[in-house]
């Protein structure tokens, strides 16, 4: 089956066509502000017997991939305010698809879905019980299908089965995944995008009694504070700068202090959330890095690596330095295998669209 995917990000699109699993066409946009003729054009040159979307929330209904209709559609739009930054992009993908191929089946493939194996200890808030049943209040976590994808190809590269599996995906936004025996079991972020990891302009878990504190006090507008935690925090706000990791790294070559705490705090975020996961888990058999950032940055791994190096992680240094992805880049020594895997969420939004589509009617 000829699948379509369509990838719409906060600011791109990335229409991928795959049959079984081989890319036989693609296409980027990088400044996407939801017209149609992108999609259109694509479709029309190249035709697909599925359309898959990614969505980044399916709220409490959504619990794995669904043939969308309009009810669908409804439900994924009054959730738009829970991931402001993503929601909005993807259904205006699901509507330019549906106004350019209305008779092609479509698919919507939701990142919550992955983690909806939480234990009720990972995935509950401790507030009011009646807060959590009425507003539908818990730990949702995100990325799920790279998170999907990334554990399983991981393991192929390790020669691992099963086991307990540490994927991290960094990218501009960013999460860990605790990973046993194929199912998750613990997640850096929550009921939005914007818990857990330092991010690219997100700053990631804060004091809520902080927050607090800045609104009660009169120091910040609600809206203005959200705003902020959301566009001019993690990197960017720490170096008043650029958010992206490449610029930090440079500038922390240079001798800028404001780049160095940056980075720092980058990492020290990374390692302290590593090391909950790793304890979720009860140890660690494998770790694997995807996302732009997990992909194309060897320092980065070679510091969480040398950080974790207690608990049997070692990597090649020249291994490390030369891969991009899909790679083992562990010493021969290593007790834990570290591998490099390539963000494929086309792949898996695939692979999940031909399972709901081909699954035999009850």
């Amino acid at each position: 089956m000829r699948v379509l995917t369509v990838n719409a990000g906060s600011s791109s699109l990335k229409l991928r066509l795959l049959d079984d699993d081989e890319q036989v066409a693609s296409h980027d946009v990088q400044r996407w502000r939801g017209e149609v003729e992108p999609i259109r054009d694509f479709f029309h040159e190249h035709g697909a017997q599925a359309v898959g979307h990614r969505v980044v929330h399916g709220g409490p209904k959504v619990l794995g991939p669904a043939v969308l209709d309009e009810p669908l559609l409804r439900y994924l739009t009054s959730l738009t305010d829970l991931a402001p930054l993503h929601q909005a992009r993807a259904l205006d993908g699901l509507r330019a698809t549906s106004q350019c191929a209305p008779d092609t089946p479509a698919v919507v493939c939701v990142d919550t879905a992955f983690h909806t194996t939480l234990p009720e200890a990972a995935g509950t808030y401790a507030l009011p019980k009646e807060w959590n049943r009425h507003w539908s209040l818990r730990r949702y976590g995100f990325h799920g299908l790279s998170h999907g994808y990334a554990s399983r190809r991981g393991a192929e590269l390790a020669g691992v089965a099963g086991g307990r599996v540490l994927s991290c995906h960094l990218g501009a936004g960013a999460s860990l995944a605790a990973v046993r025996d194929g199912r998750c079991v613990d997640t850096t972020m929550g009921f939005t995008p914007d818990e857990g990891l330092v991010m690219a302009t997100r700053s990631g878990s804060i004091d809520p009694g902080l927050l607090g504190w800045l609104v009660t006090s009169g120091k910040v507008e609600p809206d203005e504070l959200f705003t902020t935690l959301q566009k001019r925090s993690g990197l960017a706000g720490l170096t008043g700068g650029s958010g992206d990791l490449r610029d930090v790294l440079a500038a922390r070559a240079d001798c800028d202090l404001d780049a160095e705490l940056a980075y720092d705090v980058y990492a020290h975020s990374l390692l302290r959330h590593a090391g909950a996961m790793v304890a979720a888990m009860g140890g660690l058999d494998l770790l694997v890095f995807t996302g732009g950032v997990g992909e194309h940055q060897p320092p980065l791994r070679a510091d969480l690596a040398g950080n974790l190096g207690f608990l049997g992680v070692e990597v090649d240094p020249d291994r490390n330095t030369a891969t991009g992805s899909d790679a083992d880049i562990s010493s021969d020594s290593a007790a834990v295998r570290t591998v490099v895997v390539e963000s494929r969420e086309d792949v898996e939004i695939a692979r999940q669209t031909r399972e709901v589509l081909t699954r035999p009617a009850r």
